[in-house]
């Protein structure tokens, strides 16, 4: 990413401002996007975001020399579309058009725009709805994380814009550098990111370009390292983890000490059942694969000591 980019996408964050009531969209002028608009007419905000949409992936990739021009064939521009579509179309009101899945079965999957565009000079990819699918998991992304990584992502445009014009200098941009900075930590500690691989994507994206951003200027903070945010914010969570996990394999030797005891079948499984809920309700899905396979095992182990005894 660089200022061109960041330029590019200025029509876009337009539509978004954050005032005193909070965050707001406001679609001020469609002139520049009615040639993406049914029959030049866009009846809904949701038709306006999608002209937009359409828009912003035409200026970086409708040929191959603009694809070359401004995003410098980097493919990933698409990811922060589709963090701004996503984010743009949580602030329409909430109802059937204005839901993600819906913008995108009715305008991508769809819409013949999305579909009908010669892109072989990008190899694997059609139409623009095949760069939109290979990052789709974005749009499926919870709205926090989604609200946040706008946030990141138009405050490094904004610091690349600033730090463009000729009275641009280091202690002037470092108030938004440090919001950056914060909002990408903030990122990595409030949504578990190292437990799902896919938010990397994006947050090495900003990382690399926030980096390109410190060649010209070193006063800027260092690049945060997500690894040591990941432990330094997982380490504290640890104990809780193993807390419920701890309590149960003490449990194991009491519910076959009971199981053991009491001759009546019955009530038996209602032990059972009650101990099975309770691990349920207290461990992730994979601890319970993990749990129900060694209690099986260290049961039927039980049994079969039982047996050889008597």
């Amino acid at each position: 990413m660089d200022t061109e980019v960041c330029k590019t996408f200025a029509p876009l964050r337009n539509v978004i401002s954050n005032s005193d009531k909070g965050v707001t969209y406001q679609f001020t002028d469609d002139v520049d996007f009615k040639d993406h608009c049914t029959n030049g007419n866009c009846v809904d905000d949701t038709d306006k975001v999608n002209a937009r949409c359409l828009h912003i992936f035409d200026e970086f990739f409708k040929d191959k020399s603009t694809f070359e021009k401004d995003p410098k064939g980097n493919i990933y521009i698409v990811q922060y579309i589709l963090i701004w579509l996503s984010y743009v179309l949580s602030l329409i009101e909430s109802n059937e058009a204005g839901n993600r899945s819906s913008f995108y079965n009715k305008y991508i999957n769809e819409g013949d725009k999305y579909n009908n565009n010669n892109i072989d000079y990008i190899v694997g990819y059609n139409g623009y709805k095949d760069l939109i699918d290979k990052n789709n998991y974005i749009l499926s992304m919870d709205m926090s994380i989604i609200s946040k990584l706008y946030d990141a992502f138009s405050t490094l445009c904004d610091i690349y814009i600033e730090f463009d014009t000729n009275d641009s200098n280091c202690e002037k941009s470092s108030e938004k550098v440090n919001q950056f900075v914060e909002t990408y930590k903030k990122i990595i500690i409030d949504h578990n990111i190292g437990e799902d691989i896919r938010y990397f994507y994006v947050l090495i994206n900003l990382l690399t370009d926030y980096d390109n951003l410190k060649k010209k200027c070193e006063k800027f903070p260092s690049t945060p390292d997500i690894k040591k945010i990941i432990s330094e914010a997982t380490s504290s969570s640890i104990a809780s983890k193993l807390i419920p996990i701890l309590l149960i394999l003490v449990a194991i030797p009491i519910f076959l000490g009971i199981a053991y005891k009491v001759n009546n079948k019955e009530f038996k499984n209602i032990i059972f059942i009650y101990y099975f809920h309770y691990i349920y309700a207290n461990i992730n899905k994979e601890n319970v694969c993990f749990l129900t396979f060694y209690i099986s095992i260290r049961y039927l182990d039980f049994g079969n000591d039982f047996k050889n005894k008597n």
